[in-house]
Parts: structure tokens; C-alpha cells; sequence
């Protein structure tokens, strides 16, 4: 039973040093590991260095950083303070980070040194302090003395404002998620009812911490249970990922279904498919269930052969490589949740995983399905809980759009229960289509078959005209090896082949899918399209 002081972030670090000060909290894969006695030490310094600067509680400090163990050092400062912490996802436009620096009245930044370069330009002069994240030198500041103001420790309330979270959502315009110290602290309590995270784990970090999901799952949980967060000197390209698994031997990865689905998809599929007979073998239930379990362990080795609890959110992740995991013996698990709900709302750990469900409700939420359809029981997907948001920064109108006056969050996802109260979700009801015949189309599930299809990268399915068209991304860097001897024609035959294949794809979809689902017309979209950051597409840009 965990016992804080008050739910608060100040108080659950304090708890955690008195626990466990000897143990790794935070570390590069390749570098010397700081205890959780050093990570207080490197606070309280972060802290007093944001005091000296004037920073009082309730400013916004935001962060603009690739993963690193001073990420989560100057989290636990700002917020220790009473300050908000901003998160600014890398990935980020200028622009877009200048509108989020204004909207949210930010004054203090700290960005790494790789960074810099998205504030220079237009945003270094909105802000009081700059402070590089790579070394907590100060590039632009002011420091104040006791003598200009008495610099006092403030006092942090569960009800205070932790971080306002940007979405950079698929459906437009980014909304300041407001969440407390208690929606997050809440939030990674709860967690511990579906997988009890210990004090021996080692989580390895692939997602950017300014997303809620390894936020909350990524960095406070472990720090919560004293588990250690290893964070990766590069990018997590497979060259970065494969050694850096080999030496952390991590427990623990959250992911996105994009990250294990080009893994199936480009190593592990290519072996079955390679000679005509494995092919026809593989198509066999009994033998394809040996050849996955094999596989499986393999991948299992892949990931450093300590693999405990490999986490799948953000999206839906694609049912052929669900049963892939199924089969291989893979600890994969499922959760669902949004940035709104801290993040998590349902999920499951590797020995309840079930086909295609996010996983039972999270002890401490409520979930229900408002208004569900008599003969289906869809409908949308409503949730309360101490870990639902505050409301959007400044936006009274669209809070009240999402919060009901009684504390529901209305999902905007569809879903449904099965007879074990597992919850399973549809698509996004902005996203679903309305048939000719008024019956309910799902794109997403299109999507799953469409993505499936050989060359086939991602792809979306659009209304145009009352007919469904899929935007398709093929796999152009492969269809250019097969013509790799006339290299200038390379990408000619490419573009043409993909033109080829548009036929083919459109007979392989509609022969799997229900008649209402059918597409009318495959149209190849050369780039890949601009997604959030859990690698969800941004729909909103292909209408």
C-alpha cells in the first residue's frame, strides 16, 4: 500500500528517495547512472536555480528536449515549486511552438542544445530564461538576489496545476490539456492495479516524455516504485535500439503499435515469405502457430531476453500483428487511454491480455458507454476519475464540449463491453462514415486490411463523394530494390509499380471486407503522411 504524504509530485519523490536513495533512477544506456539520492540532490539545485531566476508557483516553464535523464530532473523541479510544466514535443513546428510559448504565457524554457534552433528565430525574445537541458547552464536569464525578493519554497496542492500538455491531435488545432498533481499522481497509482511495477524493474524510454503516456507511464510510475529509467544517446533507430536492449536487458518498454508492427513487418514477416514453400506452410494454422511461437522467441531475445511487460498504446494496434504476438508468446499488453485522462483509463498486463480489447476498466475510473446502440451496444465511450483533466487552457467553450457538468469525459471513441467487462473500441466517431443505407462504416478497420497488403506502408480511408477511397502509402524504398541495376529509373519504376498495384489492392480489400466497406477507388500517396506523437495520422489533413 503506498502511503504519500498528499498526491501530489514533490511528496511522491520525497517518498521515493526515503525508499529507495541507492537504486538507479535515471540514466543514458552508456553513461553513469544517477541514484535516487542524486536525482534529489540535482532538484532541489534545478529547484533553487528557477527561485533564484523568479520563477513563483503557477508560472509556466515549458521544456523542449529529446529524452534525458534532465528532462525528468527538470520536471520533478518545476513541479516541486508549484510551477507548470509545459512539454513541447520535439517534433513540434516552429510556429507551432512559438503559438504554444504565447497561448500558454510561458517566460522559462528549458531546451536542449539540439533545440535551440526552433526558438532562436522567432520565440528566444517571449522568454525571461533560457536554460540549456543538456547541462543547466543558463543561456538567458536574470538572476534575482535575496536582497531584491525573499525567495520562499511554495507549498503544492493536489488541486495545482502540474502540466498543461499540448495535443498535437488528429483532428486539427492543439489543445492545453490541463492536468494536477493529483489527475497524474492518481493516474500512476492506479496503473500499479494492472501491472505491479517493483523496485528491480528497468524501464527503457523510446517516446518522447513530453507525451503523457511515457510521462506518466515512463517516468513517474518508475519513480513511484523506485524502478530505473534508462534513456537511449540517439534516436531509437534499431542501430540505437538493438545494443542499447542487449545492455539494459530492459522489464519494461511502453510503445506504439507502429514500432512493433514495422518490426513484424520488416523482419519478422520477410522469413515466412521468402521461399514459396515456407509461404504455403505458413498459411497453415497448426504450423503457422510453430513458426510464430519460434519467432517469438527470437524477438524476445531481440529485446534483451528479460522482457516482463512490453505496453502498446496510443493507437489500435493492427489485428494480424496482435495475433502474431498472440501466438509468438510475445508479453505484449494493451491500454487505452487520452491525454485528457492522465493518460490511462483501461489496459491489461501480458497474462490477461485478451484479442482485440484495450483491457478492463482501471481500478478508480469509471467507464461508460453513453447512449449505445440497442443491437450492438456501441456507443460512446464516457469516463470520470480523479485522473481526469481540469479542462483545456483557455478554452472554456471546448472544455464544456468534453466535460459533462458532472465530471464525465466524453472520449469521442466508440466502443463497447464484452460479457467479462473487457473494453473494446470501434474507431473515433469523428472518423466514422455513415453509409448510403445509414449503416456505420469504420475506416480504421479497412485501414488493418489495407495495411496488410504487400508494399502497403500506412494508409487512410476517406469519404469523397459518398464513395470510400484509400490514400495509400507504399513502400517505395523497397519497390526500388527490385529495379536497383538502372538506378536513375529506380523511382519511375517504383511510382509505376505502385500505379500497378492499385488494382490488385482494391480486389485483395474488398474481398475481406463487408459490402458497406468496400472501396471505390486506391489512390498512392508518394510521402508518408504527417502523424501526432504516437504515430497516429493526422486525418484531419486528407479531407
Amino acid at each position: 500500500m503506498i502511503k504519500l504524504k498528499n498526491k501530489t509530485l514533490p511528496s511522491l519523490l520525497e517518498n521515493s528517495i526515503n525508499l529507495y536513495g541507492k537504486n538507479v533512477a535515471l540514466s543514458y544506456v552508456n553513461e553513469k547512472s544517477l541514484s535516487y539520492i542524486d536525482l534529489q540532490n540535482k532538484v532541489e539545485n534545478i529547484k533553487d536555480m528557477l527561485l533564484g531566476q523568479g520563477v513563483k508557483k503557477g508560472d509556466k516553464v515549458a521544456i523542449l528536449s529529446r529524452n534525458m535523464p534532465n528532462w525528468g530532473i527538470a520536471f520533478f523541479a518545476i513541479s516541486s515549486i508549484g510551477a507548470v510544466v509545459v512539454p513541447l514535443l520535439p517534433d513540434f513546428h516552429d510556429n507551432e511552438i512559438q503559438n504554444i510559448l504565447e497561448h500558454s504565457e510561458t517566460k522559462t524554457l528549458f531546451v536542449s542544445k539540439l533545440m535551440f534552433s526552433k526558438i532562436e528565430q522567432k520565440s528566444e525574445n517571449l522568454l525571461k530564461t533560457i536554460i540549456y537541458s543538456d547541462d543547466f547552464t543558463i543561456k538567458k536569464g536574470n538572476t534575482i538576489t535575496k536582497s531584491d525578493e525573499i525567495i520562499t519554497k511554495p507549498i503544492v496542492n493536489e488541486s495545482d496545476l502540474a502540466s498543461i500538455i499540448y495535443t498535437s491531435g488528429t483532428t486539427g488545432k492543439s489543445k492545453g490539456v490541463m492536468l494536477t498533481h493529483k489527475n497524474i499522481v492518481f493516474d500512476a497509482i492506479k496503473v500499479l492495479t494492472i501491472e505491479h511495477v517493483k523496485a528491480r524493474h528497468r524501464f527503457l524510454s523510446i517516446l518522447p516524455l513530453s507525451h503523457t503516456y511515457e510521462n506518466t507511464l515512463g517516468l513517474v510510475l518508475p519513480i513511484l516504485q523506485g524502478a530505473s529509467v534508462y534513456y537511449l544517446e540517439k534516436p531509437p533507430t534499431p542501430s540505437a535500439l538493438i545494443p542499447a536492449m542487449e545492455k539494459v536487458q530492459p522489464t519494461h518498454i511502453l510503445s506504439v503499435p507502429m514500432v512493433i508492427e514495422k518490426i513484424y513487418r520488416n523482419k519478422v514477416l520477410p522469413n515466412f515469405t521468402k521461399s514459396p514453400i515456407i509461404s504455403v506452410l505458413y498459411k497453415i494454422p497448426p504450423i503457422r502457430k510453430i513458426l510464430n511461437k519460434l519467432a517469438g522467441k527470437k524477438l524476445f531475445q531481440t529485446f534483451g531476453g528479460k522482457l516482463e511487460f512490453f505496453g502498446i498504446g496510443g493507437a489500435a494496434l493492427d489485428p494480424v500483428v496482435e495475433k502474431f504476438l498472440r501466438e509468438a508468446k510475445f508479453p505484449y499488453a494493451i491500454g487505452y487511454g487520452l491525454t485528457e485522462s492522465a493518460p490511462l483509463i483501461s489496459g491489461s498486463n501480458p497474462q490477461v491480455v485478451k484479442y482485440r480489447a484495450t483491457g478492463p476498466v482501471m481500478e478508480g475510473v469509471s467507464i461508460k458507454i453513453n447512449n449505445p446502440n440497442p443491437e450492438t451496444g456501441e456507443g460512446e465511450v464516457w469516463a470520470k476519475g480523479a485522473n481526469i483533466m481540469k479542462g483545456y487552457y483557455k478554452e472554456p467553450e471546448l472544455t464544456k464540449e468534453v466535460l459533462t457538468h458532472d465530471g464525465w469525459l466524453k472520449t469521442g471513441d466508440l466502443g463497447y463491453f464484452d460479457k467479462d467487462n473487457f473494453l473494446f473500441l470501434k474507431g473515433r466517431m469523428k472518423n466514422m462514415i455513415v453509409g448510403s443505407s445509414g449503416e456505420n462504416i469504420y475506416p480504421e478497420e479497412i485501414e488493418s486490411v489495407i495495411n496488410n497488403f504487400k508494399y502497403v506502408l500506412e494508409s487512410i480511408v476517406v469519404e469523397k463523394k459518398g464513395k470510400l477511397v484509400a490514400l495509400v502509402h507504399f513502400n517505395y524504398e523497397e519497390l526500388e530494390k527490385q529495379f536497383q541495376h538502372a538506378k536513375d529509373e529506380a523511382v519511375t519504376f517504383a511510382k509505376k509499380k505502385a500505379e500497378e498495384l492499385k488494382k490488385e489492392l482494391q480486389e485483395y480489400v474488398n474481398s475481406r471486407v463487408n459490402k458497406f466497406s468496400k472501396i471505390y477507388t486506391v489512390v498512392p500517396h508518394v510521402t508518408p503522411f504527417e502523424k501526432t506523437a504516437t504515430q497516429k495520422i493526422k486525418r484531419y489533413l486528407y479531407f
